[in-house]
């Protein structure tokens, strides 16, 4: 396994529409590991292919309850409404407001070409959403409603209320 270079918000291929997988071969296998690893080291709770600059129907999701890999994923069903602060690995530092279902099933293939279907809510339905959505070359940034917003990390804040003391 090894981490890969996330593609950041201008890159062209975030841009793309993805190619389906046809079969899974060792190299594949090894870019959904190479994933996982990726998205636990930058924290995130989801990752598409194209993220890591790979044009092919492959996201990976975990929102704290163990991953999930999809291949070739298609939401079939969605309703009701969740409207909430997104952000994305491929836009660091910043988030916007986004309409979400609040409600979704998926189907697609697991890393072993079978079958799987996934029904999410909320922060799950959410994450479902918005990596399909890398797939079709869509960045949420293009659905926030009003202007995107800067994010601060927990070692920024405890950073600036360091400095804070310290001028006082």
């Amino acid at each position: 396994m090894a981490l890969r270079h996330i593609r950041e918000i201008g890159d062209e291929i975030l841009t793309k529409k993805c190619r389906e997988v046809k079969a899974m071969t060792p190299h594949l296998k090894e870019l959904i590991s190479d994933m996982l690893e990726t998205m636990y080291d930058a924290e995130g709770v989801g990752l598409a292919a194209p993220q890591v600059g790979v044009l092919r129907q492959i996201v990976v999701i975990d929102i704290g309850e163990g991953p999930i890999v999809l291949v070739n994923p298609r939401i079939i069903e969605q309703d009701g409404e969740q409207e909430g602060n997104e952000g994305c690995l491929s836009v660091p530092g910043k988030a916007g407001v986004v309409v979400r279902p609040n409600h979704v099933v998926a189907e697609g293939l697991n890393e072993n070409m079978e079958p799987v279907r996934i029904e999410g809510e909320e922060l799950l339905a959410r994450a479902i959403c918005h990596e399909l959505d890398h797939l079709q070359g869509v960045m949420y940034t293009s659905k926030v409603k009003g202007e995107l917003f800067d994010t601060a990390s927990e070692e920024d804040s405890e950073e600036d209320s360091e400095a804070y003391e310290e001028e006082q």
